[in-house]
Parts: C-alpha cells; structure tokens; sequence
C-alpha cells in the first residue's frame, strides 16, 4: 500500500490538511503524547483507511479528538457528574475518558464497542487542526501497528510514507506516551485501562477510588474485548526482541554481561551506562527519572533497530506514578516476556 508520496506540512499547510480531513481522508497530526494519525471520526469510510495504513486489528477501538469541551456531549450519550469533574481538571492533556458513543459516533470507530473514548489533547496544533476541519477527529498513535509510537514526524514518515497524504509538522512530542484511559466503574470509582502521564496518584484527587484494571500488567485473553486501545495485542516493539528485567543496578548489569553474543543490548538509566561501558556491555540510555524514560523510551527502540540490535535487555522502571505507564508499554513492546534477577 505504497502508492503516493506523503506531504510534510508546516503549521502554515493546516487549512489544506483539515481539507484533505473532511474529504475522509487520514493525516498525521502532533499531540502532547505521540503523533497520531487522524481521521473523520463520523466517517467510517475514513475510519477504515485509519485502520488500512496501519495493519491495526478492526476490534482495536480509537481515541476521538476534540477542541473544546463543548463538543463532547454529541459523541456520548451522557455525561456523568464524575467524568465532567476529571475532565474539568485534566482537559486539555492526556486523559482519555471512555463513555458510552451516540449515534454520531459509528462502530467502526469503536472498535464495534457500544462506548468511545474521548479526549482534548494540549497540543496547539492538534487543536487548531480540529478546529479548522470543524469534525471530531479520531486519532491511534501514527505508527504500523505494533511498532514504536512516533514522537517526531521523522517517525511517523519512516511508518507512514506513501500510505496517507500528509503529516502536519508539530516538533518533538513532549510526553512520548499514549494518553491514560480511564472508564467509570460507578459514580465515585475509576478503572485505568491504559496508564499515562496523568497518573493513578492524580485521579485520586478527584475520584474517591481509582482502579489499575488487570491488563495494565497482564497480558488479555485472546477472545477477551478490546475495551482500550494498547491493552489487548502486541504493541510498540522495534525489529529487536526486548525482553525486560526487573533488579537492582548490580543484578541487572550481571545478568545482561552474562548473556552478550553479538547483537545484545542493553536499555538502561543514566547512572547505569558508564558502568555498561566499563563491562563491555553495547547500552543506551532511556533517561533518569520516570518523566525523562516515558518521553525517550520510543524513540530510543527505534534507535536500537538502527544499531543493528538483535536482542535488547531493557532495565525495568517502578511501577507507580509515570513509571507505570513506561512499564505498561515496555512489557507489552516485550510481549510480556519478563525476568526478575
């Protein structure tokens, strides 16, 4: 499917991309988080080229964009008073709030669910984009499917050159991961089914409880519904094999040293490279607190490919605050392949 050449648009080329948006076809678009590929969200003729440029499964429901709050109430059927609150305090950024679709939302852009995850991404040009295509636009991260989410527009042009006509250039993105999904469980309870940069620790300030759902860290059944997008099929890995290993530095280092053969890498902290180089061990380094490894950690698999690795042990980070949504990510790029030392 590589029969066009894809237009790198500049913020000046905006009213062509919202053009080429009505006329139901995909653009790549910056957000906070990743680069997404857009679409129409009412069309599902759209929908399905969403879908086509990718590879991604039909069942795999997508996020809808929108640039003001105003517009939410036409895509749900109600808005409870608990997801009004979270949105009051997380819109705009990267909180996905999933309610049930009306009719102006079609199944195909739910993933043939009888609900839709909605949300108002920060990023400037998103919202500028929607805006001037006066549509609600849905949006996955603007990669092949299952391959590392795209935080520049050089990432999404290796994916997506020649299967959609334009990228609108926006600058590095500076969460690099996927937006949190939430759904209500009742009036005063949330479930995440996706972690990300707004953390379980922040919904507690607005929801009573908060749940971290079972497949944040445990991989779906094969016939269990996709209630969120990233939790069901193998996600963001690079060509490498990455296997993730939870332990201390000294563990850790003497594990991956015990299995070098060429092509075995490492991912790991800051502090954990020099001794990496002092033990001959080929590393990289995906940041120093969880903030740094959630906006680096794609971009760095990508690079691991380009270093020719083969295989790459990844340092696991902790699994509470934005550590959480790296980890989610990271066992899932690992296809929950995990080693404890």
């Amino acid at each position: 499917m590589k029969d066009m050449k894809t237009l790198l648009l500049q913020e000046d080329g905006i009213p062509y991309a919202a053009e080429l948006l009505r006329s139901g076809e995909p653009v790549g678009m910056p957000t906070e988080t990743v680069y997404g590929l857009g679409c129409d969200a009412t069309q599902p003729s759209a929908v399905r080229k969403v879908f086509a440029a990718k590879g991604r499964p039909s069942d795999n429901p997508l996020i809808v964009h929108i640039a003001d709050i105003s517009e939410w109430g036409s895509l749900v059927r109600e808005i409870p008073p608990l997801a009004m609150a979270l949105a009051e305090k997380f819109w705009p950024g990267p909180l996905t709030i999933i309610l049930p679709r009306s009719e102006r939302i079609p199944p195909e852009t739910a993933g043939g669910l009888d609900s839709v995850g909605v949300r108002l991404p920060a990023h400037p040009i998103a919202q500028e984009m929607i805006r001037a295509a006066g549509v609600p636009i849905a949006a996955p991260s603007g990669n092949r499917s299952g391959s590392p989410s795209p935080t520049t527009s050089a990432h999404m042009l290796a994916d997506m050159d020649g299967r959609i006509p334009a990228i609108v250039e926006g600058g590095s993105c500076l969460g690099g991961v996927e937006s949190t999904v939430v759904v209500l469980d009742d009036a005063s309870t949330v479930r995440v089914l996706r972690p990300g940069l707004i953390t379980v620790e922040m919904l507690n300030t607005v929801a009573e409880r908060v749940i971290v759902d079972d497949a944040v860290l445990s991989q779906l059944a094969p016939d269990a519904p996709v209630r969120s997008p990233g939790t069901k099929y193998r996600h963001y890995a690079p060509e490498a094999k990455i296997i993730l290993v939870n332990g201390g530095q000294e563990e850790f280092l003497r594990y991956v040293k015990s299995q070098q053969e060429e092509g075995v890498y490492a991912l790991v902290f800051d502090a954990d490279l020099p001794l990496c180089s002092a033990n001959g061990i080929p590393a990289l380094s995906y940041g120093d607190t969880d903030a740094e490894r959630a906006a680096a950690f794609f971009g760095k698999l990508r690079e691991l490919d380009e270093c020719g690795a083969k295989c790459v042990y990844v340092r696991a980070p902790r699994t509470d605050g934005i550590g959480l949504a790296v980890y989610n990510r990271l066992i899932r790029a690992a296809g929950y392949e995990v080693r404890t030392v």
